[in-house]
């Protein structure tokens, strides 16, 4: 597992509870010590994950161990169907996207993806997607609506792909069309962020009824380096931008901007995974129960964000 500057001490402690689970060989001393250190251990890291600051939390949304939308998939979808290409380009694999089931109910989903070590990273383009990626997306939206399918989507990307390429083939003009089919869908869309939620690239995907965010990931219209390169023109203030950006998931609620954060384990999500998905999977089934009694989800969607552009307009004047 990687592990993070701030978590050096925590994982010392993992260190010497697994050295003494190893010599056990059912001597008391040795239980003792075992369970004293791992009490120390649980004090340490809620000491430490309490007290995070966005840059902090930055680090743990970009955690490589940090489940991807492939692990929400494997564990909530069944019998899942994955869609491939744009149908006018080719298939960009930082969006995964496809239908199946989930609690009992046809869905489609669609995804970024980072992919989970050296070459499926590379594979997937780090989660950053082409034009080709956000016009598949729109297929496949597409497809649900005409066969009245909820959406879920998940969002885990740095933004969409700066290359030369994607700006040659209408990186933006991909983006803004992904939003206003979003805009247009007739059914449910719950979007939940996973990890990182970059720029366009990431609202591409989040325009929803419900967006859900965990509580150690972060969404931003800037990365806390582009911002510093920017604002600062400094990379290395990135710590000061984290905190000038306002990216963490409680900022984001106290803006209204998403409308609930959900809890990670103890450490963050990517020290027990499953646990993290399975909560993620109850709070969008209750979401999409919550859906089924408003007969115009469209509405409430473009209702919900014209009332966000109104708010901030407003705390804008107010500032």
């Amino acid at each position: 597992m990687t592990i993070l500057d701030f978590e050096k001490p925590i994982f010392e402690l993992d260190a010497k509870i697994n050295e003494l689970k190893d010599l056990n060989t059912g001597n008391l001393g040795i239980l003792e010590d075992i369970k004293r250190i791992e009490g120390k251990q649980k004090k340490l890291l809620k000491k430490i994950y309490d007290n995070l600051g966005p840059w902090e939390k930055v680090m743990v949304a970009r955690h490589p161990d940090r489940p991807k939308t492939s692990d929400y998939i494997e564990v909530l979808i069944q019998d899942f169907v994955p869609l491939a290409g744009d149908r006018l380009y080719g298939n960009d694999l930082a969006i995964t996207a496809g239908i199946g089931k989930f609690a009992g109910m046809s869905v489609a989903v669609i995804g970024h993806e980072k992919g989970k070590d050296t070459e499926g990273r590379i594979e997937h383009n780090f989660g950053m997607p082409h034009p080709e990626g956000y016009r598949k997306a729109c297929r496949v939206m597409d497809i649900a609506d005409r066969f009245g399918l909820p959406l879920l989507t998940f969002i885990d990307t740095a933004g969409a792909y700066p290359g030369v390429g994607a700006e040659e083939r209408g990186q933006a003009e991909a983006i803004a069309k992904c939003l206003e089919r979003s805009l247009k869908f007739r059914g449910a869309i719950v979007a939940t962020i996973i990890g990182e939620g970059g720029s366009g690239g990431a609202v591409a995907l989040a325009t929803a009824n419900v967006i859900f965010m965990l509580k150690y990931s972060v969404y931003s219209v800037i990365s806390p380096e582009g911002c510093a390169s920017i604002l600062y023109r400094d990379a290395e203030k990135s710590r000061e931008a984290a905190e000038a950006l306002k990216l963490t998931a409680d900022d984001l609620k106290n803006f209204r901007v998403i409308d609930h954060v959900i809890d990670e384990p103890l450490g963050g999500a990517h020290r027990d995974p499953v646990a993290v998905i399975r909560a993620v999977g109850e709070r969008i089934k209750s979401a999409l129960l919550s859906l089924a009694n408003i007969s115009d989800l469209k509405a409430h969607r473009n209702d919900k964000f014209l009332n966000l552009c109104s708010n901030g307009l407003a705390d804008i004047g107010q500032g």
